[in-house]
């Protein structure tokens, strides 16, 4: 059975496979639909590129340059094998006119090394360390298709999804780290259509064993903090990275946590509408931001094109909806110490504290605890709750809790209470529990 992840079959012709997938590409581009014989592992590549944006004219984007490069790669895990990667793939790019590239988990390039001529050619597509390359950035590609798909890839010319990368053979596998199984990146070499055999997906394969089995010999780096972002009962939130405890402005807070609930990223528009009611507001005013908060956080974490963080940020608002969504409603109410970003009145963030209040309030007025109802209803963002006292009175009728509900009753009837009801909208106690 031939193996699907090879792209060309034995003895098959290189140049009529190339005139065939460029018919099946134009088909896709034009279509939507993918014609055979392209290879599943493509087909399925060439959607989730379509699905992501990206155009078959479009060209990679370079993220990181000079000192922030530099910085990056330094710290990358995947630094500690580059003599390897040089050793077992260097001599052999540089002597057949190929690339050896060294990609992280995101697709970014780290290193591009090899021959000469093949370096300034690749160059005029940005094949460059410091671009993004993966497949949601740039479509079809093998550094990028084997961290998407975790699988050693080849890709053979027209299978690539941008044309300007149609030239061009590749074979990458993804590089693991072996104490937790996380992808690191990936390695890949890349040249003409000489590539196109099974001895470049199998020694690339064998090459990203090789670094994965280093790895595995080399002491432990030391143990990696997670960034986290505490952004619950504050206007200000903080975000502890590197040992830093950094306290965030009002605006780069709103950034903060909307980038961290989207790891795929948000598109400059998305994020003005995200962040701003106004129409008025330009994306000059978003860019300005956005690079003042790129200099607060330092190299490599923010990224743009879409405005990405390159790294899991952990916010304790999501901490307390992951615990909601699996039903631990004690260390879900433990864990949220006031509504989100309160003083926020950004569109999407609005929305996301009302969402997180009414969820956890619903779900402590259905469950009935009376513990957890009480401690709700004695914190500030409770004490003025209706609902939540009145499940309160329900399952613990004392004496200070029916006064209580007796008096919002009482408040919440009055006339002067209605009419500003009317001007000013419904309080809290009086929105919808979902």
């Amino acid at each position: 059975m031939t193996d699907p992840w090879v792209a060309l079959k034995p003895g098959a012709d290189p140049a009529e496979h190339v005139r065939v997938l460029r018919r099946a590409h134009e088909t896709f581009t034009v279509a939507g639909t993918v014609p055979r014989p392209v290879r599943s592992v493509v087909a399925d590549s060439w959607r989730r590129s379509a699905r992501a944006g990206v155009g078959p004219d479009g060209t990679a984007s370079v993220e990181l340059t000079d000192g922030d490069l530099g910085a990056y790669r330094a710290e990358h895990p995947l630094a500690r094998v580059m003599p390897l990667f040089r050793e077992l793939l260097g001599t052999f790019a540089a002597d057949g006119e190929h690339l050896l590239a060294v990609c992280d988990a995101h697709g970014r390039l780290l290193w591009v090394e090899g021959h000469a001529a093949t370096r300034r050619r690749a160059d005029r597509m940005n094949f460059v360390p410091g671009a993004r390359w993966s497949e949601s950035a740039v479509g079809t590609n093998a550094p990028g298709t084997a961290v998407a798909v975790d699988r050693p890839v080849q890709v053979f010319a027209a299978e690539h999804f941008i044309r300007q990368v149609q030239p061009w053979t590749c074979a990458a596998a993804p590089v693991h780290d072996p104490r937790t199984g996380r992808i690191l990146g990936a390695v890949d070499i890349t040249g003409g259509d000489g590539l196109a055999h099974p001895h470049s997906l199998g020694f690339v394969r064998a090459v990203a064993r090789a670094a994965e089995a280093q790895l595995a010999l080399l002491p432990p780096p030391r143990p990696e903090e997670v960034p986290s972002l505490n952004a619950l009962g504050r206007d200000e939130a903080e975000l502890s990275l590197d040992g830093r405890r950094i306290r965030l402005s009002r605006r780069h807070s709103e950034i903060l946590v909307l980038l961290s609930r989207h790891p795929e990223g948000l598109s400059g528009d998305e994020l003005l509408c995200a962040l701003y009611a106004e129409e008025s507001v330009t994306p000059v005013t978003l860019r300005a931001e956005l690079a003042r908060l790129r200099r607060l956080l330092g190299p490599g974490l923010l990224a743009s094109r879409p405005y990405r963080l390159t790294t899991v940020v952990e916010s304790d608002a999501t901490v307390v909806e992951r615990r909601l969504e699996t039903g631990a409603l004690t260390a879900a109410t433990e864990g949220y110490t006031g509504p989100l970003l309160p003083g926020s009145q950004a569109p999407a963030i609005v929305r996301l504290r009302e969402r997180l209040a009414g969820g956890l309030r619903t779900a402590l007025i259905t469950h009935g605890d009376p513990d957890l109802l009480a401690d709700w209803a004695h914190a500030p963002w409770g004490e003025d709750d209706l609902e939540v006292w009145r499940a309160l009175s329900a399952v613990r009728p004392t004496a200070p809790v029916r006064a209580r509900l007796a008096a919002l009753e009482t408040e919440l009837a009055a006339p002067a209470h209605r009419a500003a009801a009317r001007v000013h909208g419904a309080t809290y106690s009086q929105r919808p529990l979902a």
